[in-house]
């Protein structure tokens, strides 16, 4: 029996649990995830595939942990969830108090400053996790990206089938942005500082004479912006805010174009 057949099979009758085969297929997995071998979302021809079988493996994984104390130098934490460990041979910059935890694949030449990486969590090459940034549960974030401080990735374990927040290749997410409900910010796209996006944010391309709206996705290489729309309700009309893609950036842009850069084109006209 393969092992996403044990986890299967576990996740709907959790007694399986206590035999032996189930409980090492489910930390095989959970192993494989910290190593970056499996994902909980890959790219694939038709956009990206959700591996449901590996969230539950994720979900099984709380109950074969128990309650410890945790040592990291002067700090002190319980909880179930070991903590990664083993930066140095992967290649990876931890600046203190930053914390990410086991099942949580951390790639060669990123850099964490004092931010929360949660399990099921993937980070491409050379990306920056700034700080108080948190990339929830079971989030895809590409190579070459920049979370900048206080950002806000959603995670997602339940609903089994709905999608992480995937933010994908050379992406810039300005300060304090947040993206959840499975949002999917594709490759060079660049949020401005305190843009929002959920799944029913309205994201309005406003950069020809007719906007085209788009839901749960930004298109690659735009530039978005906060905005906000008028919204009739029975007490009178009020603004609703939204997200304005403003520009795109053109394909010869260099991909590490600070946020600023990103924006002076379309915002100082």
């Amino acid at each position: 029996m393969t092992q996403q057949e044990l986890i299967e099979q576990a996740f709907d009758h959790r007694e399986l649990l206590h035999e032996p085969s189930a409980a090492t297929a489910v930390k095989d997995t959970i192993e494989n995830l910290d190593k970056g071998i499996l994902r909980v979302a890959e790219p694939c021809a038709e956009g990206w595939k959700v591996n449901e079988w590996v969230k539950k493996a994720v979900l099984l994984y709380f109950s074969l942990c128990d309650m410890t104390t945790l040592e990291a130098g002067p700090m002190e934490y319980h909880d179930k969830m070991p903590l990664k460990k083993h930066y140095a041979e992967q290649g990876v910059r931890v600046v203190p108090p930053a914390v990410a935890r086991y099942g949580a694949h951390i790639s060669r030449g990123a850099i964490l400053m004092p931010s929360y990486v949660n399990i099921g969590a993937y980070v491409g090459e050379g990306t920056m996790v700034d700080t108080w940034a948190t990339v929830g549960s079971c989030a895809q974030i590409g190579a070459s990206v920049h979370l900048s401080g206080g950002v806000g990735i959603g995670g997602v374990l339940e609903p089994l089938q709905a999608a992480p927040v995937i933010i994908e290749d050379h992406c810039f997410i300005g300060s304090r942005c947040v993206v959840v409900e499975g949002v999917r910010v594709e490759r060079e796209a660049v949020l401005a500082a305190n843009t929002i996006l959920t799944a029913s944010t309205h994201i309005i391309d406003v950069t020809t004479s007719t906007p085209t709206e788009y839901r749960g996705h930004v298109p690659a290489r735009s530039v978005v912006v906060p905005g906000s729309y008028t919204k009739h309700f029975p007490a009178g009309d009020y603004q609703v805010g939204c997200a304005l893609i403003i520009g795109h950036r053109k394909e010869s842009t260099d991909k590490k174009t600070s946020l600023n850069d990103a924006l002076r084109d379309f915002l100082q006209q």
